[in-house]
Parts: C-alpha cells; structure tokens; sequence
C-alpha cells in the first residue's frame, strides 16, 4: 500500500465533500494534525476509523485503501485482499493520546469566553484591590485566582477524560 498515494487521495475527497481539515478532524474525533499527517503519508487512519471515514468520502474503504477510484468489480476485487492484508499488517494506531487532545483543544475553544470573562473578573478584582487597598491586597488575591485556575482546569479534564476513554 502506497501510504502517500492513499494520503494524497484522501486530500483530493476531502477537498471536494467541502471540509478542512479541522472539519474532518472533527467528524471523526482526531485532531485536524493527525487528518494532516494522514493526507502527507506519514501516517494511515487507524482501522477503526476508515469505515466512518471512508463513508464521509463518498468512497469504499477499499478505494480508500487503494489510493483511488475503483471502477472495474475486477479491479476492486483485484485490490481488496491485498488492502486487508497490508492495513492488517501494517497499520499505525492513533488511540488514546490523538483522542485527549483533540478533546483538550475542543473544550478549549468551547469555553473560551468564560476563560476570557474570568481572567478579566480576577485582573479587575485585583486591581480594585492593590488601587485599594495597596499591594499587600496582591497575595491575598492570588489563593482565589489559582483556585478559579484549578476549578476550570478540573472542569476541562472531566470532560477530556469522559469523551477520550469512552469507545
């Protein structure tokens, strides 16, 4: 299996359903880096995915495998052992790490305005009160400020973990 044609291919489906990368990356829950890594060849989609991936193409997965259209029933049948041979033997898996931070990245950008609203309410809070009550109002300050950073960073990997470990 020729991985930078089967890369190069899945570019060219891609492309024409409409999606960027991030879009596809989206769909099937890996980070628009791994769909990036797909379409250069470096790496194949895990087994997993080329079903769900094949079906967002428009294209079997044995097309997908094959790096192309398959026009012929001979040609396909030609092709589909040697595809299960090569992605049983070969495959690369992209599991739990791939799954992580696209959830990381995806509550991220989900909850950037109350990540926004709340370092603006801790910056305000505290500058009322070092113009209040001088700086020794700065430490008493920063117990509420790691604690707000710790609340959202809980609340961020709550969500990561019951999304990433979740088949």
């Amino acid at each position: 299996m020729d991985q930078v044609k089967v890369g190069a291919f899945i570019a060219s489906l891609r492309r024409e359903q409409g999606f960027t990368q991030e879009q596809l990356g989206e769909r099937l829950m890996v980070t628009n880096r791994t769909v990036s890594r797909w379409e250069t060849g470096k790496y194949m989609p895990d087994v997993d995915k080329l079903l769900e991936l094949a079906g967002i193409l428009g294209v079997s997965v044995n097309e997908l495998l094959s790096g192309e259209r398959l026009e012929t029933p001979e040609l396909a049948a030609e092709r589909a052992e040697e595809n299960l041979v090569s992605v049983l033997s070969e495959s690369e898996t992209f599991g739990l790490s791939d799954r992580i931070e696209f959830f990381r990245h995806k509550w991220l950008r989900e909850h950037r305005l109350s990540i926004a609203a709340a370092v603006i309410l801790y910056l305000a809070a505290v500058t009322a009160l070092v113009v209040w009550l001088g700086s020794a109002a700065l430490a008493a300050c920063a117990a509420p400020g790691l604690g707000l950073y710790l609340f959202m960073r809980n609340r961020m990997m709550i969500y990561v973990e019951a999304r990433a470990f979740k088949k």
